[in-house]
């Protein structure tokens, strides 16, 4: 089975992992691939925006079912749980409304807002709409960014396939994007002298 075959088959369904696991990257990737026809762009923003929203619903629950849990203790110890906290109790709707697309406050912060008073009626409302924004913003970024993309890959590695293009590049955003964020919580997490 050829990569394009398998992106055609499985490629909304990965999207929808990948949108829960490791966000904006993915998602743009998704609507990369939405422009050069793999998928239909209308499905991309549905996956991506599913993604995001079971992820976040995910996490809420665990925070709000297990907020005594060593697991959810250690999540609590985290200087972003800290802020997600603040803002939450400055701006309750607002802030479930924008916390993903806030860096560093993606994963922690449905957690912190299950261990708060929000109601879980208000929190699957709110996170609805805000995963949909945020699914179709990312997707149509890739999506629009497409044509650029292709004009660059073709400019810096002609004779590149766009899709091994893509895949390379979208990897390599993926790993340091990782790496950055490890980076960041190690200089975050020293105590400063």
């Amino acid at each position: 089975m050829s990569l394009e075959s398998l992106l055609q088959h499985y490629g909304l369904a990965a999207l929808f992992v990948g949108a829960g696991v490791e966000g904006e990257t993915v998602v743009v990737g998704g609507g990369l691939l939405a422009h050069r026809g793999y998928f239909p762009l209308s499905g991309a923003m549905a996956a991506a925006s599913a993604g995001s929203f079971v992820a976040d619903q995910l996490f809420f629950l665990g925070g709000r079912r297990f907020r005594d849990h060593r697991w959810v203790r250690r999540v609590r110890e985290k200087p972003a749980f800290a802020r997600a906290i603040g803002w939450l109790e400055r701006y309750p709707i607002g802030f479930i409304l924008a916390f993903r697309f806030i860096y560093g406050l993606r994963t922690v912060s449905p957690v912190a807002i299950g261990t708060s008073r929000v109601e879980a009626r208000t929190f699957l409302i709110v996170n609805i709409v805000a995963a949909i924004m945020w699914g179709v913003t990312f997707t149509t970024i890739g999506y629009l960014a497409g044509r650029r993309f292709e004009h660059l890959l073709h400019r810096f590695v002609p004779g590149t396939p766009l899709l091994l293009g893509a895949v390379g590049i979208l990897g390599g955003v993926a790993v340091a994007a990782h790496v950055g964020r490890l980076a960041w919580r190690r200089w975050h997490g020293r105590p400063r002298r």
